[in-house]
């Protein structure tokens, strides 16, 4: 499986707790901050949740 760097383009402020729980489960708390992880049907997941407010790029 390869790995998926995930930025965050929009800040948390403002948005549902669920959506910042995930965002920081992801390991993001800031805007334009990246992280790379695994590409797991679970990260997948989260990412759909929260599709509106990250970029996703496949290394």
């Amino acid at each position: 499986m390869a790995d998926l760097k995930i930025t965050l383009t929009k800040s948390l402020i403002s948005q549902k707790p669920s959506i910042r729980k995930t965002a920081i489960a992801l390991g993001l708390k800031r805007p334009n901050k990246s992280v790379v992880r695994k590409n797991t049907p679970y990260i997948r997941g989260m990412i759909k949740k929260i599709s509106f407010m990250v970029k996703v790029e496949e290394l």
